[in-house]
């Protein structure tokens, strides 16, 4: 187990929020809530737009949580929790940016265990939560196009998460640039039966050797992440 850093604290309970809904975190909601207080890293108008989903949490049916949470992010590619799904979908250079995130992670001390792809967002919050504030949000940073077509999007369904990602957003202290987002809105809707049939096809072996790097660190993945960024507007219709 780390250390607690600086702002570890908000990034694990944003995370916890982001995860699939179980007895666990809802028993959590009050020891979430005491964290994003007590830090104080959120604007107030942000960390107040939590309450919604923390409520829910709180009160509501686990079964229909886990159904809700199920019908947001499983059911539709535009909504994956899967980062590098919004940018590099099944190409070949996604695996590579697996094997570098994962690579990264290793190096500051999160290992994975060997079901979890490492884009996976509550994943990279709790990656964030084990550094330095400033390495954090200049991470953090390279990913607001896509946390920002994120938050549009369940916002423009009435889900209480889009409040996570506004959070998010807020640590970063990065405003919301709805240009930024119009190329990754053109990503088509899936059902889950071909999502599930694509990310069983998809084979990312992790570990040394694998990654054709001279070396991993956080400057090479925000690399990646504008490159990926470039090629998805130089390929737009």
């Amino acid at each position: 187990m780390m250390a607690d850093r600086q702002g570890s604290l908000t990034f694990r309970a944003l995370s916890a929020l982001l995860t699939y809904p179980s007895e666990e975190l809802c028993a959590a909601v009050p020891e979430i809530e005491a964290a994003i207080a007590s830090e104080r890293l959120l604007p107030t108008a942000a960390a107040a737009a939590l309450q919604p989903l923390l409520d829910d949490l709180g009160s509501l049916d686990l079964f229909d949580l886990q159904e809700r949470y199920v019908e947001l992010f499983d059911r539709t590619r535009r909504l994956s929790l899967h980062l590098f799904e919004h940018v590099h979908g099944e190409s070949r250079d996604r695996g590579q940016a697996m094997v570098d995130l994962a690579a990264l992670y290793e190096k500051g001390g999160l290992v994975l265990a060997a079901n979890e792809l490492p884009d996976y967002l509550p994943l990279f919050l709790e990656y964030l939560s084990t550094q330095p504030l400033e390495e954090a949000l200049n991470l953090l940073s390279e990913t607001i196009h896509i946390l920002g077509a994120l938050e549009e999007r369940l916002a423009s369904r009435g889900s209480p998460y889009a409040a996570v990602l506004t959070a998010i957003r807020g640590v970063a202290g990065v405003s919301l640039n709805v240009s930024d987002d119009e190329d990754l809105s053109r990503v088509p809707d899936s059902d889950l039966a071909a999502l599930d049939a694509e990310w069983e096809e998809t084979a990312v072996t992790f570990g040394p050797g694998n990654s054709g790097m001279d070396g991993c660190s956080s400057e090479r993945l925000q690399t990646r992440m504008r490159a990926a960024r470039r090629d998805v507007r130089a390929n737009a219709p």
